[in-house]
C-alpha cells in the first residue's frame, strides 16, 4: 500500500536556488523581476530625458466652474477640496498612535509625509482655485507632489523591511519640492517643463503595485491601493473632461468631480492602512 501511494503521489517541485522566486502558489516569477522597479525607474528617466520638455496645456487654468457662494468665486472647485483635509485628519488620528507597531513602523515616515501633503492639498488647491493662474498653481502642485513621494516611501518601507524610510522620506520629499520648483522656474523663463513632476506621479502608479506584487503584500493592502489607483485614473479623466462634464450634467463640472473622486482614492488608502489593525479590535472583544 505504501508503495502504491508513493507511486500515485506527484513529487513536489522545489525551485532551485537562484532559478526563480514565487509571489504566490502557482505564480513563479523569474529572478530578474526583483530588479524590475530599478529598470523601470531608469527607463522612465531616460525616456523623459530623450522626449524633451513637456509643457502644460495652454488653457490649463480655464476651468468650467463659475459658481459662487458666500462671495467666493469658483466655489464648487474650492469647497470640494475639504475632503482631503478630512481624510488626512482621519488618517492621522487613526494611524499616528500606532506608528510604532509592527504593522506600520517601517512605512510610517512615508505615510506621515503622505498625510501631511494630503492635508496641505486641501488648502493649496482651494487657494489655487480662488483665482487660478500659474503662480497659485505652485501651491496646488507642491502638496500633491509630497503625497506621491510619501506613498512611494510608505509602500517601499512596508514591502522591503529594513529600508531607511526616514532618509527616503527626506530625499523624496526634497525631490518633490524640486520637481515643482523646476516647473515654476522653467515656466518663468517661458519654457515650462513638467517632466520631473510627472515622473513622480508615474512612478507612484507603477512602482507601488509592482512592489506589492514582488514582495507579496497583504491582500487588503493590494486591494486598497488598486482601488485608489483606479479612482485616481478616473479623477484624471474627469479633469480632462472638465467642460464636457459640465455641459452634460450642468450641476457639476469635471474638475469638481475630480476632487471628489481623488478624495475617495485617498480614503481607500487610509482605509487599507487602518484595516491592518482590525484584528486587534477583534482580539480585544474576544478577551472581553
Amino acid at each position: 500500500m505504501l508503495e502504491q501511494r508513493s507511486k500515485l503521489e506527484k513529487p513536489t517541485m522545489q525551485p532551485a536556488p537562484g532559478m526563480d522566486v514565487s509571489i504566490g502558489p502557482g505564480h513563479p516569477m523569474a529572478p530578474w523581476i526583483k530588479h524590475a522597479p530599478t529598470i523601470i525607474t531608469v527607463g522612465m528617466i531616460v525616456i523623459l530625458a530623450l522626449h524633451g520638455r513637456i509643457a502644460q496645456p495652454a488653457h490649463y487654468n480655464e476651468f468650467a466652474d463659475q459658481s459662487a457662494a458666500f462671495g467666493i468665486p469658483h466655489a464648487a472647485d474650492v469647497f470640494s477640496n475639504a475632503g482631503f483635509a478630512l481624510v488626512a485628519i482621519w488618517g492621522w488620528l487613526t494611524l499616528r498612535p500606532r506608528r510604532a507597531s509592527d504593522h506600520l513602523r517601517d512605512g510610517w515616515p512615508g505615510y506621515r509625509l503622505f498625510l501631511t501633503g494630503l492635508f496641505l492639498t486641501a488648502f493649496g488647491s482651494a487657494f489655487y482655485h480662488l483665482a487660478p493662474d500659474n503662480i497659485s498653481l505652485i501651491w496646488d502642485r507642491l502638496p500633491i507632489a509630497l503625497v506621491c513621494a510619501g506613498l512611494l516611501v510608505g509602500v517601499r518601507g512596508d514591502t522591503q523591511c529594513g529600508s531607511k524610510t526616514g532618509i527616503d522620506a527626506i530625499v523624496l520629499g526634497l525631490y518633490a519640492v524640486a520637481s515643482v520648483a523646476w516647473w515654476a522656474m522653467s515656466d518663468r523663463n517661458g519654457a515650462d517643463d513638467l517632466r520631473p513632476y510627472l515622473l513622480l506621479q508615474g512612478l507612484a502608479l507603477i512602482l507601488i503595485p509592482l512592489w506589492q506584487a514582488i514582495h507579496r503584500a497583504p491582500r487588503t493592502d493590494r486591494i486598497a491601493f488598486a482601488a485608489a489607483m483606479v479612482l485616481y485614473i478616473l479623477a484624471k479623466v474627469a479633469e480632462v473632461l472638465d467642460h464636457e462634464i459640465a455641459t452634460a450634467f450642468g450641476f457639476v463640472t469635471g474638475h469638481t468631480l475630480k476632487h471628489l473622486i481623488a478624495t475617495a482614492a485617498t480614503a481607500a488608502i487610509v482605509w487599507g492602512l487602518t484595516r491592518r489593525f482590525s484584528h486587534d479590535g477583534h482580539a480585544a472583544r474576544r478577551v472581553d
